[in-house]
Protein backbone atom coordinates (compact mmCIF):
# COMPACT_ATOMS: atom_id res chain seq x y z
CA UNK A 1 0.00 0.00 0.00
CA UNK A 2 0.94 3.56 -0.58
CA UNK A 3 0.14 6.84 0.17
CA UNK A 4 0.21 10.01 -1.76
CA UNK A 5 0.96 13.82 -0.38
CA UNK A 6 0.29 16.42 -2.83
CA UNK A 7 1.81 19.67 -2.12
CA UNK A 8 2.83 23.28 -3.84
CA UNK A 9 -0.41 24.35 -5.56
CA UNK A 10 -1.43 27.94 -5.05
CA UNK A 11 -2.29 31.03 -6.88
CA UNK A 12 -0.28 32.22 -9.78
CA UNK A 13 -0.79 34.69 -12.44
CA UNK A 14 -1.47 33.33 -15.85
CA UNK A 15 1.76 33.12 -17.74
CA UNK A 16 3.62 32.11 -14.31
CA UNK A 17 5.04 28.91 -13.07
CA UNK A 18 4.42 26.00 -9.94
CA UNK A 19 5.93 23.00 -9.53
CA UNK A 20 3.55 20.35 -7.96
CA UNK A 21 5.00 17.48 -5.54
CA UNK A 22 3.54 14.33 -4.38
CA UNK A 23 5.21 12.18 -1.31
CA UNK A 24 4.96 8.86 -1.77
CA UNK A 25 5.06 6.39 1.35
CA UNK A 26 6.41 2.83 1.67
CA UNK A 27 9.85 1.06 0.16
CA UNK A 28 7.73 0.28 -2.93
CA UNK A 29 7.38 3.50 -4.75
CA UNK A 30 9.68 2.07 -7.99
CA UNK A 31 7.09 -0.67 -8.74
CA UNK A 32 4.20 2.17 -9.12
CA UNK A 33 3.47 3.58 -12.75
CA UNK A 34 2.39 7.85 -11.40
CA UNK A 35 0.31 10.09 -12.78
CA UNK A 36 -1.02 13.39 -12.60
CA UNK A 37 -4.37 14.14 -13.07
CA UNK A 38 -7.03 17.55 -12.68
CA UNK A 39 -10.46 18.23 -12.01
CA UNK A 40 -11.58 21.83 -12.26
CA UNK A 41 -14.89 22.88 -11.38
CA UNK A 42 -18.23 20.95 -13.49
CA UNK A 43 -15.68 19.14 -15.02
CA UNK A 44 -14.56 15.34 -15.26
CA UNK A 45 -11.53 14.94 -13.47
CA UNK A 46 -8.77 14.36 -16.54
CA UNK A 47 -5.10 12.82 -17.19
CA UNK A 48 -2.46 15.82 -17.36
CA UNK A 49 0.59 13.55 -17.30
CA UNK A 50 2.01 10.05 -16.47
CA UNK A 51 5.59 8.72 -16.04
CA UNK A 52 6.39 4.75 -16.28
CA UNK A 53 8.03 3.01 -13.43
CA UNK A 54 11.43 3.87 -14.46
CA UNK A 55 10.71 7.55 -15.38
CA UNK A 56 11.99 7.04 -18.90
CA UNK A 57 8.18 6.81 -20.51
CA UNK A 58 5.95 9.27 -20.28
CA UNK A 59 2.69 10.97 -21.59
CA UNK A 60 0.87 14.42 -21.43
CA UNK A 61 -2.42 15.79 -22.50
CA UNK A 62 -2.28 17.95 -25.33
CA UNK A 63 -3.44 20.76 -23.76
CA UNK A 64 -0.24 20.77 -21.46
CA UNK A 65 2.50 19.05 -23.62
CA UNK A 66 5.07 21.78 -24.00
CA UNK A 67 4.50 23.32 -20.88
CA UNK A 68 3.94 20.39 -17.76
CA UNK A 69 6.79 18.29 -17.39
CA UNK A 70 6.89 15.24 -15.26
CA UNK A 71 9.51 13.44 -13.13
CA UNK A 72 10.13 11.46 -10.47
CA UNK A 73 12.98 11.15 -7.74
CA UNK A 74 13.15 7.61 -6.41
CA UNK A 75 15.75 8.16 -4.14
CA UNK A 76 13.20 10.87 -2.58
CA UNK A 77 9.87 8.45 -3.15
CA UNK A 78 8.74 11.71 -5.09
CA UNK A 79 6.76 12.21 -8.22
CA UNK A 80 7.13 16.49 -9.58
CA UNK A 81 4.91 18.27 -11.96
CA UNK A 82 6.42 21.32 -13.28
CA UNK A 83 4.01 23.46 -14.76
CA UNK A 84 5.02 26.18 -16.87
CA UNK A 85 3.33 29.18 -18.90
CA UNK A 86 0.07 28.51 -16.57
CA UNK A 87 -3.06 29.54 -18.16
CA UNK A 88 -6.12 30.57 -16.75
CA UNK A 89 -8.23 27.02 -17.82
CA UNK A 90 -5.03 25.17 -16.03
CA UNK A 91 -7.23 26.10 -12.93
CA UNK A 92 -8.20 22.84 -10.80
CA UNK A 93 -7.41 20.39 -7.96
CA UNK A 94 -4.60 18.69 -9.02
CA UNK A 95 -4.14 14.85 -7.57
CA UNK A 96 -1.49 12.41 -7.79
CA UNK A 97 -2.21 8.84 -8.07
CA UNK A 98 -0.10 5.84 -8.55
CA UNK A 99 -0.86 2.51 -10.33
CA UNK A 100 1.01 -0.56 -9.22
CA UNK A 101 2.40 -1.86 -12.47
CA UNK A 102 4.25 -5.40 -13.72
CA UNK A 103 6.47 -3.22 -16.64
CA UNK A 104 8.74 -0.36 -16.49
CA UNK A 105 8.06 0.88 -19.22
CA UNK A 106 4.58 1.76 -19.72
CA UNK A 107 2.99 4.62 -18.50
CA UNK A 108 -0.85 4.29 -17.26
CA UNK A 109 -3.55 6.40 -19.45
CA UNK A 110 -6.74 4.87 -17.66
CA UNK A 111 -7.95 6.65 -14.57
CA UNK A 112 -9.61 3.46 -13.36
CA UNK A 113 -6.57 1.39 -13.34
CA UNK A 114 -4.86 3.79 -10.64
CA UNK A 115 -4.98 2.15 -7.24
CA UNK A 116 -3.82 4.96 -4.72
CA UNK A 117 -4.45 8.64 -4.65
CA UNK A 118 -3.99 11.90 -2.97
CA UNK A 119 -5.96 14.23 -1.50
CA UNK A 120 -5.35 16.95 -4.52
CA UNK A 121 -4.11 20.14 -4.14
CA UNK A 122 -5.49 23.50 -5.88
CA UNK A 123 -4.05 25.48 -8.49
CA UNK A 124 -5.71 28.56 -9.45
CA UNK A 125 -4.63 31.18 -11.96
CA UNK A 126 -5.64 34.22 -12.55
CA UNK A 127 -5.93 36.50 -15.97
Amino acid sequence: QVQLVESGGGLVQAGGSLRLSCAASGRTFSSYAMGWFRQAPGKERELVAAISRNGRSTHYADSVRGRFTISRDSAKNTVNLQMNNLRPEDTAVYYCAADLKYTVWGTTLVENEYDYWGQGTQVTVSS
